[in-house]
């Protein structure tokens, strides 16, 4: 018999977390997180997102053994200020057996129910930076810090139980030797004597931080018309900038900014944590600090997180002047693999952006929806 469990307590939160550690184990390709940051995210006195949402969290249990887990969210921001009647689940992990993922998601409907919403969406985070999607395809690719892995069964089971495709994600990467500079280069000098731009580089933290909100409203700008698009709040902002920022190399974050010194590009990339974070097995300590700190200064491969650009500046080719900038970085760090994050497979002109450099879609992520 399976039974469904609400879990409150700090040793509950802490099974909800190790449970995909059993799920995956040996598996190489998944990448584990952090488990005490994980516990961190989901502290409603930790985590700023709580302000704006509300989230209950699940386990299933079969024979007293844990054998599934979910969190049911609701955004009340995009619920109460842009009418979006959704129900939002994410954290999703389950065996292979649809009668734990029925269980599960039933309750999620129950409390959409409750709450009198429209429909259910996921697996989804909180909001625009949290991790999105089941994988679809793409199983035999390791995965990344800011992407959720998943066994092929996921699929199956949601569209055996009503849920059909909301929205799908392409990632796809590309090699650093395919970057064509030289057209950059000759856009980027005329970009930057016709709009009086300059390319900002960094080689300490601190130089970025008085940035960073600016960097912030930009991306609002730059996301605001993209269908997932959900504002992220000045404590989202601060407690980013605490937690991630200054774990970035400087070297990998890129500004443009006009003669007003206003800005108007930006564009972050990390190194692949993606090894470190399997050595570490979701430990910083004793040893997987220095598994984290080594992958920050040698990894080879880097992760395009985000870029954003002003909508007064867009289809003007002013990323030319960043491509330039990263390829000077990249070439001096010795990089060879460009993994991009998920992007929305309608969103055209990010697809066109990337087009030059000869990319390799090389996994595929869906939400799947449910109307009630």
């Amino acid at each position: 018999m399976i039974q469904l469990k609400e879990i409150h307590s700090k040793k509950e939160m802490k099974q909800f977390v190790l449970f995909p550690f059993s799920l995956y184990k040996n598996n190489k390709f998944w990448v584990p997180p952090i488990i005490n940051d994980e516990i961190a995210n989901f502290d409603k006195t930790k985590n700023p997102v709580f302000e704006n949402a509300d989230a209950r969290f699940f386990l299933a249990l079969k024979n007293n053994a844990i054998v599934g887990r979910v969190i049911a969210i609701i955004n009340r921001y995009e619920v109460a200020q842009q009418g979006i009647k959704k129900m939002r689940f994410g954290w999703f992990d389950v065996i292979d057996d649809i009668e734990v993922t029925k269980i599960l998601l039933d309750k999620v409907k129950e409390i959409a129910l409750e709450n009198n919403l429209e429909y259910i969406e996921g697996p989804v985070g909180f909001n625009n930076l949290d991790k999105t999607g089941v994988l679809i395809e793409g199983f035999d690719e390791i995965g990344t810090m800011i992407t959720w892995y998943n066994h092929p069964y996921y699929k199956e089971h949601l569209e055996q139980l009503g849920f059909r495709k909301e929205k799908e994600y392409l990632e796809n990467k590309f090699l650093y030797k395919d970057i064509k500079i030289e057209r950059h280069v000759k856009a980027g000098r005329i970009l930057k004597k016709r709009y009086n731009l300059t390319a900002l580089n960094f080689t300490k933290t601190k130089d970025i931080m008085p940035y960073v909100d600016e960097m912030f409203e930009l991306f609002s700008k730059t996301y605001s018309k993209l269908s997932t698009y959900v504002p992220i709040s000045d404590a989202q902002i601060q407690h980013f900038k605490k937690k991630y920022i200054s774990f970035i190399n400087p070297e990998y974050i890129k500004f443009v900014i006009d003669e007003h010194q206003k800005l108007v590009a930006f564009a972050i990339v990390m190194p692949s944590f993606s090894r470190a974070l399997q050595k570490a097995k979701g430990k910083l300590f004793p040893f997987g600090i220095f598994h984290l700190l080594n992958a920050r200064k040698n990894s080879k491969d880097v992760t395009f997180y985000l870029i954003g650009v002003d909508p007064a500046y867009q289809n003007k080719g002013v990323t030319a002047i960043i491509f330039e900038e990263f390829h000077k970085t990249f070439g001096e760090k010795g990089i060879e693999n460009c993994i991009r994050t998920p992007e929305l497979e309608d969103n055209l002109a990010i697809h066109q952006l990337w087009s030059q450099f000869n990319p390799r879609t090389h996994k595929r992520r869906r939400t799947y929806r449910l109307d009630l």
